[in-house]
């Protein structure tokens, strides 16, 4: 998560400068702090739950005072929800200083509410992944730091300016997080320490599951006829690609994320990312549901040196359910994660069964640390203290081989990682342009049927 050093001098020097914000964001001085005993003010875009959890663990980090000042939603209903949530939560109710005049709703409403920061303070960006660029760049324009939520891309069009909007933050000195939270949990990273160290040798082969039961909102029933289009699929996103990839980048990221990071490990690098992907899929108990997501995943990833992660997801009542992320090496086998991401019950066994408990050579303790709360209290050190941090590059380039094993397994077609990068395809070219009477990007037929993966037939196209 480093980056190139910021030299700034303190943030209440930045703000005595004519035009403080602006100039402190050309000057590379945002995000500095002066001393811990400044406040951080949060601003909240996107209040589901995922939104709403990172504003609990924001306002839980015990660097310094925080308070949550904002909130903006395309919706009242979900804005008065998760303000209700976050005002009866006694850990941090003390902490909630939005008013009825910094609540915020329709699709301009982000721009309100990072109006209402300040140099030093932190956006928040957990909306449908579609609108990241949009709401990012903007963030950047204003000069404050951002924590955005994963996916932070769905396709190549958008990764490409992911990572472009991340070096222009980098240079205007902004922090910025992405929610791979993963990558911040302890027990993962003393795993990641011996396998460096040789624990379990070369690694040839890594495997991940996410098979479990079906994810309600990645499965949708017509669209009732009192809801307009647009707000239908903004508001079931993860049944819809344009909005957030669908279900296999936004829930299958954080496995193929870990393994990535792992993999690079044992060559001494901080990931190492596949060069291609190939993989199969289907849809099968579909009912009425008119979603655009298979049931079934399956993809080989294959890395530069031919090593392999095998990745399955599944989303089908009754069937066997697995959650986990395991690598394989010359010497020995690791749990990555088990049963979810956290705890991440991470061991090392002497043969090529991880789950093996007769043979583990080294366990993580039992009681581990929430890496949802221990992304954020990285975040605000590196705030106060001025230390470089940007996550960007590595989000943008998850996401990215995330959505290069859904369009191989969309297209039936073997796809790079230069070529997912180069695709010229994109969802919702003018998602920045959408408007709440407007269009939708993506129209339903006659039938109220929505275009699906056509393996070997859709192949320019991901449907």
């Amino acid at each position: 998560m480093q980056t190139e050093p910021t030299v700034a001098p303190t943030r209440r020097d930045a703000l005595k400068a004519p035009g403080s914000l602006a100039a402190a964001a050309g000057l590379g001085l945002s995000g500095w702090y002066a001393s811990s005993s400044d406040t951080i003010n949060i601003a909240l875009v996107g209040c589901g739950g995922r939104g709403t959890g990172a504003v609990a663990d924001a306002l839980s980090t015990t660097q310094g005072p925080v308070k949550l000042v904002a909130m903006a939603d395309a919706y009242e209903h979900r804005l008065k929800g998760s303000f209700n949530q976050l005002s009866n939560n006694r850990r941090i109710k003390d902490k909630i200083a939005v008013t009825d005049d910094t609540k915020f709703t329709g699709f301009d409403a982000y721009k309100k509410a990072v109006d209402c920061l300040s140099t030093g303070d932190v956006l928040i960006l957990a909306t449908p992944p579609a609108f990241r660029w949009v709401h990012f760049g903007y963030a950047i324009e204003k000069g404050v730091n951002v924590f955005m939520e994963k996916p932070i891309a769905v396709d190549g069009p958008s990764v490409r300016r992911m990572l472009t909007l991340g070096e222009q933050a980098q240079r205007h000195g902004l922090k910025v997080g992405v929610g791979l939270m993963c990558r911040h949990c302890d027990a993962r990273k003393e795993l990641e320490r011996r396998i460096r160290d040789g624990a379990i040798g070369d690694i040839n082969m890594l495997r991940a599951y996410r098979m479990a039961g079906p994810t309600a909102t990645a499965f949708s029933p017509p669209r009732p006829a009192n809801i307009p289009e647009l707000h239908y699929q903004i508001q079931r996103f993860h049944s819809f690609l344009w909005a957030s990839g669908g279900a296999f980048s936004d829930f299958l990221i954080h496995n193929i994320d870990e393994c990535c990071w792992f993999k690079g490990a044992a060559k001494g690098q901080q990931s190492d990312w596949p060069v291609s992907a190939k993989a199969s899929g289907g849809r099968h108990y579909r009912g009425n549901n008119i979603d655009q997501n298979f049931d079934s995943y399956s993809v080989e990833y294959t890395f530069s040196d031919g090593g392999k992660l095998f990745l399955e997801g599944r989303t089908m009542a009754g069937a066997y359910d697995e959650f986990a992320s395991y690598a394989h090496g010359s010497r020995g086998s690791a749990v990555i994660s088990f049963r979810g991401h956290s705890p991440a019950r991470c061991r090392i066994s002497r043969t090529q069964n991880p789950t093996d408990r007769a043979n583990i050579t080294w366990q993580a303790p039992r009681e581990e640390p929430d890496p949802y709360q221990l992304e954020w209290n990285h975040l605000m050190d590196a705030i106060r203290n001025n230390r470089p941090y940007s996550e960007v590059a590595r989000g943008a380039e998850a996401s990215l081989i995330t959505a290069m094993g859904r369009m191989a397994a969309h297209t039936g077609q073997v796809i790079t990682r230069d070529q997912a990068l180069a695709w010229t395809h994109e969802f919702a070219p003018n998602v920045d342009k959408l408007a709440m009477d407007g269009p939708a990007p993506l129209l339903a037929d006659n039938d109220g049927k929505y275009p699906v993966p056509e393996p070997g037939i859709k192949i320019k196209k991901e449907y």
